[in-house]
């Protein structure tokens, strides 16, 4: 049942193992994790202002929207992980398999779009929690949030485990600071419970519940769930398998069911707070944190903005590993993953930085509800090719979604998609009847529009007309090729990069190894100094001077063992140097030691095995 060799999030593909751990508890620990990076998403600070709303404006009444949101999630990550885990593919490497290249493509670029929408969404969060917290200015607040660009490039340094203990502990930091503010606020038990009987006072309560949907159930978190739960090594048979289901099943009702709390705790929060108190239009996360600071003094605000934060920055996290997901997923590329997370955030700054730089902070609140909308017109392209690919029983055989799921998922998809396309329709409506100029609007986001629901219509009904052919789906490394060998010869002239360490031994003892004594051995060492950089070869300082002695010192040790040595001295950037020097010598090989840098190092001090090796012409040997 599994797809291909292809591997999503291929770093920790398969990197907790389930096989040796026995018993129900240990087993269950062993597969908990992807439930709770997919459940911040939940709770991210897009769904604040729909739950402050709801609950300021009609107190306990939209519990039981919330409840059927949570639900609804609930199937539909459900069958995210039942496809990672049968075809062993992530929703957009299926999607990749089932439908046409251009259809791939504009799936990819709205999937883009809904991540990034969401990061604007984080940074906006992040950047009003900074401001709650430690009275910053909007534009700092956003201007600081590029630097946790970093954090998931550390983070995954440590492993899987670790990443998802970091969000646990986020999560945990979400939830502990809303059981302080519910015992704060001391809610009407009574009213609480009828919450859950579901009824909608008015058109103004469906609005707000259309958001509350709208914002529940995100797409960047089907893509992820799908990816997550490959991280787990799991017996491939039909028992193991479904082992596998049951574990991840439980660990997403744990997860949403917290998510459910957070998201609930909060309209509590603001029911008891604002409704009772007659403060029935607060809307705005800075609105409600002022609110509680006058109704409850500073603990309550206090904590509200340091879970504002928590949420923001674990919502991030999980939207960079999205974005790789999507882009290997549906393209079959790869790219560095700091380069993915800058890209991400910068599309989600931009138009941060400037809706707050021209039109004030007062400006943010509307920016939040449109990465809503463009969230939820994106939701669709998600949800639907997943119900397809699980109910496909060629490809899930007897993991094949039951006829009552079937059911089920798609009266839930009609649901959002319903209910998210009036969100946009109402929201295009508003903004063409408030226009000066509504023409731009017709030539600009109407035909947009109108393209992507062409598009979904293609994507729910043309696997129902005709079966799609199922194409092979590969990683971004490719397939093996047809190998050319040759047979091994010494190598003549091979360059040794040197830099007076306990590493050169090692390098120049495998560099013998190549060439034995018949080879011409070139040592390189490059200054690095401020006047190397600048002046070249015409410095004459105290480390150019030092280098070249100890040169001259390995030359002179290394000609008494019988070795043919030259030296070269290189200056500025050894990543430019080397090549120069190796390409001029006419080098067949080049023997270089790793310098160890992980994470921040390299961003401190730099990396120079990868510019050098696609710079120069010859093989290179990397020694440890």
């Amino acid at each position: 049942m599994r797809g291909n060799s292809t591997k999503s999030l291929s770093e920790v593909h398969s990197s907790v193992d389930t096989l040796k751990k026995a018993g129900f508890w240990k087993k269950l620990f062993a597969y908990m994790g992807p439930a709770y990076l997919v459940s911040v998403g939940y709770m991210d600070p897009g769904n604040w202002a729909t739950d402050i709303a709801g609950g300021s404006q009609f107190g306990y009444k939209l519990l039981w929207v919330l409840l059927m949101s949570n639900l609804m999630a609930l199937l539909l990550q459900s069958l995210s992980a039942k496809l990672g885990l049968v075809r062993g593919l992530d929703l957009a490497q299926a999607s990749r398999q089932a439908y046409p290249k251009v259809v791939n493509f504009f799936n990819w670029f709205l999937a883009e779009i809904a991540i990034a929408a969401c990061d604007l969404a984080e940074v906006i969060g992040m950047a009003i929690g900074l401001q709650l917290l430690f009275g910053l200015p909007l534009l700092a607040g956003v201007t600081i949030s590029v630097a946790d660009t970093l954090l998931l490039l550390v983070l995954q340094r440590y492993g899987m485990r670790k990443m998802e203990a970091f969000i646990i502990a986020l999560v945990a930091t979400i939830g502990l600071s809303f059981v302080a503010e519910l015992y704060f606020s001391k809610p009407d038990g009574m009213e609480l419970v009828k919450g859950f009987i579901p009824s909608m006072p008015n058109n103004t309560a469906l609005y707000i519940a259309i958001g509350i949907i709208g914002a529940t159930v995100m797409p960047h978190n089907l893509y992820l769930h799908s990816s997550l739960v490959q991280t787990r090594k799991i017996d491939r048979s039909f028992k193991g398998i479904k082992e596998a289901i049951k574990f991840n099943f439980i660990d997403t009702l744990i997860a949403l069911n917290m998510a459910l709390f957070v998201n609930a705790a909060i309209l509590i929060l603001a029911a008891a707070a604002f409704f009772t108190t007659g403060n029935n239009q607060v809307s705005e996360i800075q609105d409600a944190h002022k609110l509680l600071r006058d109704i409850f003094g500073n603990i309550a605000p206090t904590l509200f903005a340091i879970a504002l934060i928590a949420a923001g920055q674990s919502s991030t996290l999980t939207g960079t590993l999205s974005g790789q997901i999507v882009m290997e997923g549906y393209l079959n590329l790869r790219i560095q993953p700091w380069l993915r997370r800058l890209i991400t955030r910068l599309i989600a700054i931009i138009p941060a930085f400037l809706v707050i730089f021209f039109l004030g902070e007062g400006a943010t609140g509307e920016l939040l509800i449109l990465s809503q909308v463009i969230l939820s017109l994106q939701l669709g392209f998600a949800v639907i090719p997943l119900i397809h690919l699980t109910s496909d029983k060629k490809q899930m055989g007897k993991f094949v979604n039951k006829l009552w799921i079937k059911i089920c998922a798609w009266l839930i998809a009609l649901t959002i998609v319903s209910l998210n396309a009036k969100l946009v329709v109402d929201t295009l409506t508003d903004w063409i009847s408030s226009s000066e100029n509504p023409t731009i609007y017709y030539f600009t986001v109407v035909p947009l529009v109108v393209g992507a629901g062409i598009l979904l219509l293609y994507i729910t009904f043309a696997p129902i007309i005709k079966s799609v052919k199922q194409k092979a789906t590969y990683a971004p490394d490719g397939l093996p090729r047809d190998l050319e060998i040759t047979e091994t010869k010494k190598y003549n002239r091979i360059a040794i990069t040197v830099d007076f360490s306990s590493s050169d031994s090692k390098a120049i003892s495998n560099a013998f190894a190549q060439g034995g004594k018949e080879a011409a051995y070139i040592l390189i060492h490059i200054v690095e100094t401020a006047g190397a950089r600048m002046m070249g070869q015409e410095i004459d300082d105290l480390e150019t001077l030092s280098d070249q002695s100890n040169l001259e010192k390995y030359k002179s040790d290394l000609e008494l063992r019988g070795y043919c040595i030259e030296i070269k001295l290189g200056f500025g950037s050894p990543k430019k140097s080397i090549p120069e020097i190796v390409n001029n010598c006419n080098c067949d090989l080049l023997v270089m030691g790793a310098h160890g840098h992980r994470a921040l190092k390299d961003l401190l001090f730099g990396t120079t095995l990868d510019e050098v090796r696609h710079n120069v012409n010859v093989p290179v040997l990397i020694v440890r």
